[in-house]
This record gives C-alpha cells, structure tokens and sequence, in this order.
C-alpha cells in the first residue's frame, strides 16, 4: 500500500497508527477526521488518497476504489497517478476483476515503467487473466454442450413422445379399422347366412311343393290305372260285377234244394232212436 504526503498531521498520525494496530476506534476516528478535512477542501487529492489507503486496510474495497477515483481528477504528478492506478489496480484484483486490473496496472507503468512492483503485479494479473478466460471457456463449452445435452435429450424425449401419440393413434385407426371390418364382415355374414336360410327355405318349399305335386300326380295316376287297369292280384270292376252275379245265382240255386229237401221231409216218417 502506498502512502500519501502527510497533509492532515492528526489524521495521518491516527492513520499510521491504524497500520499498526488495526484498531476499529482508531480506524473511524481517522476516516472521520479525513472526511472533515475534505469538506474543507474536497479537491486536495492526498487526502482522498488517503482516505482510499485507509477503507483498504479495512478491506472495504468499494469506497477505497470512490476514494481512489476522486483523487485522480485533481493529481497531476505521473508518481501520484501511478500509484493511485496501482492501487485500484489491487482493489480490482482482490475483486477478481482481473482485465480491469491488468488495464490500471498498464496506467501505473506507462506514469512509471520502471517500478518493478506494479510490473510483477502487471504479469501476475495477466496470468490470472488468462485463467480466467480459458476457464470461461471451458465452462461456456460445458454448458454448451450441456445445453447441447439437454437440447438432444429434450429432441428425443420429444420424439419418443410423437412417436408414442403416433402409434397411439395408428393403434386407434387401426382398432377402429378392424371393428369396422368385424362390423362388415358379420353385417355381410349375417346378410349371407340370411340370403342362404331364405334360399335354403325356399328350396324347401319348393321341395315340398314338388313331392306335394309328385304325390298328387302319383294318386292321380294311381286312380286313372285303377280305373283302366286294375293291377297284379286285383280283380276289376266288371269281374267284380260278375262275380257278385255268380254269387247271387249260387245263392238262388242253394235256396231252390233247400225248399225241395224239406218238401220230401213232410212225406216221410221220421224215425226216432231211443234215447234210453
């Protein structure tokens, strides 16, 4: 840390003592003393710097870099300019901002390139810079390729999942297609087995109405050749005439011996055997 010109001899001494103590009190009472001092006189840059030297001690790195920007508007001297770009240059780094850091550190050297401290801080700030970007880069590549990953992932699970409502719904074209040919197959099946019962009864009736007309024919025939013709072992109706004539005559002739035998009875005597 480098030091101002003592320009507040009570401040100064409260901030030397400071350095040495790291006191709290004697901290606030320094940085008070400074403050009234730059509300005399709020352009006197040694002050400012001061005041920046002492909020770094304390590690309140914000208000040393406040303090440290004031202090440039109003110093001329490429020493005093040098050294206060050093220092913000040391905030910056504590803040990791280390291409800031590198840029004031390259201010310090162009007001005083031969001070060998701010050029190892210079190297070192490069250093740091450099591992920095290629650790972005490595972290830009993951994320990347993470996102990549991600994205990838994302695409397939995207596609699993068109491919998944694509099947889906051929399953259900599919389902519906073949209830919808099972429903026209068993219409049409119905209709077939309906056309062939209808064909089947009508051949039955027309079946039945052939051995009906058959039958009729067959009796028809059978009562035209009776009457022509009578049939093997049957007597026709002229024999039947004649035959009952013969009968008849057979009869009258029975009946005529009949009365003569019992005419030529009355003239006998009848002889009666003993019946004891």
């Amino acid at each position: 840390m480098r030091e101002g010109n003592k320009l507040f001899r009570k401040a100064n001494k409260l901030y030397d003592t400071i350095s040495l103590l790291d006191s709290e009190k004697r901290y606030l009472d320094a940085s008070l003393k400074y403050r009234k001092a730059l509300e005399k006189n709020p352009n006197y840059s040694k002050a400012n710097y001061n005041l920046g030297n002492l909020n770094y001690t304390k590690k309140r790195y914000k208000f040393a870099k406040k303090s440290y920007e004031k202090a440039l508007k109003n110093t001329k001297s490429k020493k005093d300019l040098a050294d206060i770009y050093h220092n913000i240059g040391n905030v910056n780094m504590h803040n990791k901002k280390y291409a800031e850091a590198v840029q004031n550190y390259k201010k310090s050297l162009l007001n005083n390139p031969y001070d060998e401290e701010t050029r190892r801080y210079y190297a070192y700030a490069k250093k740091k810079l450099k591992e920095q970007q290629q650790k972005q880069k490595q972290n830009n590549n993951n994320k990347d390729k993470q996102n990549q990953n991600n994205k990838n992932n994302k695409d397939k699970k995207d596609k699993n999942k068109d491919k998944d409502k694509k099947d889906k719904e051929n399953n259900k074209n599919k389902n519906k297609k073949d209830k919808g040919d099972k429903d026209k197959k068993d219409y049409k099946d119905k209709g077939d087995n309906k056309d062939k019962n209808d064909k089947s009864k009508d051949k039955n009736n027309e079946n039945k109405d052939n051995k009906n007309n058959q039958d009729k024919g067959n009796k028809g025939n059978s009562d035209k050749k009776q009457d022509k013709k009578p049939g093997k072992g049957q007597l026709s109706k002229q024999q039947m005439m004649q035959l009952l004539q013969n009968l008849s005559n057979e009869e009258k002739k029975t009946q005529k011996k009949i009365i003569k035998q019992k005419a030529r009875q009355k003239g006998r005597r009848v002889r009666h055997e003993k019946d004891w």
